[in-house]
């Protein structure tokens, strides 16, 4: 990462508390150099890192990204006297010299035209699963599904007449293009959408039906920027910042105006206050924005900032003392993922903010499911990182009976992604572990493992993959995700009843690559010294869903009848489909049958044709 301050000189410093952050006042000096936190030694003394081209997760090693020194719900530490700010660009309104111009600004933002007062709902389950009341400020419920417009418009509403005459761009991937776009076709001017060419055509054509002059130019994000500030020079236009502009930043700050206007209304003689709020962050408008307004009005309720931890630059810029860009960013909430913090979001952020905490994909998948069952809408991955770095903040600290709000900032969620996230959000909520355990290849012994596997508490079986291995080690190698209840210390019995029998476990739970591709890699080509299996027939079998029924299945099937593929997913449909092998002789089919008519479970063999396309693969 090149740091913008300037070349770094080495040098020490006091760290600030774990999770507090100092209360001194920010320095806004113009300075050359500045020294910032090292993860391996911040609990002591500190060494400076040098070099004006430092990377940042450059080689890869866990301490060159500061934000994954902290625990999971853990607001990043930093002093506020050690923050080095930029120069302000003489672009900048002269009222942003005075940050409390930032109330009156916020409170005058043109937002209405276009956006609504959105619900601050209460989120009963959540509420009762983390023992404290909590709010969602569902900005999702946005006409274009997302908080973006209400910066977009402040700030094309503050253009003069002859600037809105020559027209507007801007540069987006999705929900700050519909932003302005909408604004555009409010305010009858021209808008230009720059948007890289890999954007998903549900966003284009979204633009495109606001009116929008969509480009399609850049590989990624930063090229399309590029583009578009270069075209703005070139034909007058005018730039539309997604974030690091005051009156984005304040039309963004018009969310916290509301959050303490409906809190005041719904806390009307009860004995509760608003302790804190979560805001999602990318570049940090909305962070900056609101923090900037409720900091000032009510300095006692803490803001915190959520960001992705691989995409954690605000946290980094922080930590370090300074803005810095990271190498990369993980795109998965694609919303928040920024590489660069913005100047003046920096700048209002570092001295209002009261931390920032980072979260998994694991942890905003969950988010996104634990907001569907209390909604029933599905928000995008960005739109739930508040939510996530509210549960990790409460269990991180235990708290109880407080009152928290987390902004559920947009729902632009491609309708592909859903499984992925399907997929992943039982492991970040801690109710499904993924395990790979090895057996003997011998019959009777996957009956045997999956009795151990269920054992007296009748475990959940939700995923189960394998295929017959008969090689120099005569092991078998099982892939298979169950239910768990993470108060009850289930998977912790279940790895000792397993390694108690001899079969070695690893739990894959925590292995994101796991997660996305080895449970389909699982399978395939038997692993023998025959080629194919003798008596081998690959049967489809539709069988109940509910616990128990795996189990009673195998315990239906003849001892000699020898498993040699299973491959289960489970569906949440009330019946579900298994791929299964069976070594079963032809004297012995008729047998079958009649077991599977005794479970009232159907099995058909893969016709001809099919087994043309499994044999491809099979052996």
């Amino acid at each position: 990462t090149t740091m913008r301050q300037g070349r770094l000189q080495e040098g020490l410093r006091k760290p600030a508390s774990r999770g507090v952050v100092g209360r001194g006042r920010v320095s806004r000096r113009e300075v050359s150099s500045f020294s910032f936190y090292s993860s391996s030694s911040r609990s002591t003394r500190v060494r400076a890192l040098a070099e004006e081209a430092s990377k940042v997760g450059g080689s890869g090693s866990d301490d060159e990204i500061l934000a994954k020194a902290l625990q999971r719900g853990e607001p990043c530490s930093f002093d506020r006297e050690d923050i080095v700010h930029e120069s302000s660009s003489p672009d900048l309104p002269s009222w942003t010299q005075n940050d409390t111009s930032y109330l009156k600004q916020i409170l005058c933002a043109r937002v209405y035209d276009v956006a609504e007062e959105t619900d601050l709902q209460r989120a009963d389950t959540l509420s009762t699963k983390l023992k404290n009341t909590i709010f969602l400020k569902r900005e999702d419920q946005q006409q274009v599904f997302s908080f973006k417009l209400r910066g977009a418009f402040n700030k094309m509403a503050n253009l003069t007449s002859e600037q809105l005459e020559r027209g507007v761009i801007c540069s987006s991937a999705g929900n700050h293009a519909q932003g302005v776009a909408l604004s555009a076709l409010r305010l009858g001017c021209k808008a230009t959408i720059c948007m890289p060419l890999i954007t998903p055509d549900i966003k284009v054509d979204a633009v495109k039906r606001l009116g929008g002059n969509v480009k399609l130019v850049g590989e990624n994000y930063d090229e399309c920027q590029a583009y578009a500030i270069k075209t703005a020079e070139e034909e007058g236009l005018s730039y539309i910042h997604p974030f690091d502009d005051p009156f984005v930043i304040a039309g963004q700050g018009t969310v916290g105006v509301e959050i303490l206007r409906q809190c005041s209304i719904d806390f009307v003689n009860q004995d509760q206050d608003l302790d804190a709020i979560f805001v999602p962050v990318g570049g940090g408008g909305l962070l900056a924005g609101i923090a900037s307004f409720v900091k000032q009005v009510r300095p006692d309720i803490k803001v915190y900032g959520v960001e992705p931890l691989g995409a954690a630059c605000m946290t980094e810029a922080l930590m370090r003392g300074g803005i810095c860009t990271l190498n990369q960013v993980d795109a998965f909430a694609d919303g928040v993922a920024v590489k660069t913090a913005g100047t003046e979001t920096f700048r209002l952020i570092s001295k209002f903010c009261d931390g920032i905490i980072t979260v998994t994909t694991e942890e905003i998948c969950a988010a996104i499911k634990d907001v569907f069952k209390d909604t029933r809408s599905i928000l995008e991955p960005a739109g739930a990182v508040s939510v996530a770095g509210l549960k990790s903040y409460c269990r991180l600290y235990g708290v109880k009976d407080k009152v928290f709000v987390a902004v559920t900032s947009g729902a632009n969620m491609n309708f592909d992604r859903l499984r992925l996230v399907s997929d992943i959000a039982n492991f970040g909520a801690k109710t499904e572990v993924m395990l790979a355990t090895s057996i003997p290849e011998k019959p009777g012994e996957f009956k045997r493992f999956v009795d151990v596997l269920v054992g007296d508490e009748k475990i959940s079986v939700t995923e189960f993959k394998y295929r017959y291995a008969m090689n120099e080690s005569r092991m078998a190698y099982i892939l298979f995700s169950v239910e768990v209840d993470e108060d009850t210390k289930q998977k912790e019995s279940l790895l000792a009843r397993l390694s108690n029998a001899g079969m070695d476990t690893i739990d894959l739970s925590h292995i994101e690559a796991a997660q996305r591709h080895l449970r389909h890699l699982v399978g395939g080509r038997a692993r023998s010294f025959t080629g194919a299996i003798p008596d081998e027939r690959i049967l489809e079998v539709t069988f109940p869903e509910r616990p128990g029924a795996l189990g009673k299945f195998l315990s239906e099937l003849a001892p000699e009848w020898n498993v040699t593929l299973f491959h289960y997913r489970q569906t949440g449909n009330l019946e579900t489909n298994l791929l299964i092998g069976i070594q079963i002789a032809d004297s012995q089919f008729g047998s079958f049958q009649e077991a599977m008519e005794k479970l009232d479970y159907r099995a058909e063999e893969i016709d001809s044709t099919a087994m043309d396309a499994f044999g491809m693969f099979l052996y």
